[in-house]
């Protein structure tokens, strides 16, 4: 009788262990089972350099949904970026979207400037007010090179 009831409780320990690893592998992997609760987005910019599919969308510092595709307009020459974000955030037309660095040379991000002057963007809308990201690489190789002028970074109020 013993070794049943031992044999019992590992195989619930198992059985619970199993669900947990389960609901890890769909909570890490950003999968909804029981509907979506986001809407798309799409942005156009003139350089998507550094941003990848699955990076963050930032509004204000908080994390409200994730790039989904980033594909090219051959008419206008410009980057097309399709993002979803959580269907209870407000996003106007008058919004401003732009690539971000996390730190000096960490991850790219999508920030958002809500607006607010202008109506709520629907599914499917644009973003039509864009920034392309600095790009720090050709800054720090134009100083580290001498390319950046003295006479620039002067006050011009001081003569």
């Amino acid at each position: 009788m013993k070794k049943y009831t031992l044999e019992t409780a590992v195989g619930i320990f198992v059985v619970l262990g199993l669900v947990c690893v389960g609901y890890m592998t769909v909570k890490l992997g950003k999968l909804n089972l029981f509907g979506d609760d986001t809407y798309p987005l799409v942005a156009k910019f003139t350089s998507v350099s550094g941003l990848r599919k699955g990076n963050p969308v930032n509004i204000l510092g908080i994390n409200v949904g994730r790039v989904e595709r980033i594909t090219m307009d051959q008419e206008d020459q410009r980057a097309v970026v399709e993002i979803r974000v959580k269907r209870d955030i407000k996003i106007y037309d008058d919004a401003i979207a732009a690539i971000k660095t996390e730190g000096l040379i960490g991850d790219k991000y999508l920030s958002i400037d809500p607006g607010g002057g202008g109506d709520l963007l629907k599914p499917n809308d644009v973003i039509t007010d864009t920034q392309a990201p600095v790009d720090i690489e050709s800054l720090i190789s134009k100083y580290a090179f001498g390319d950046v002028k003295k006479g620039e970074t002067k006050n011009p109020e001081k003569k």
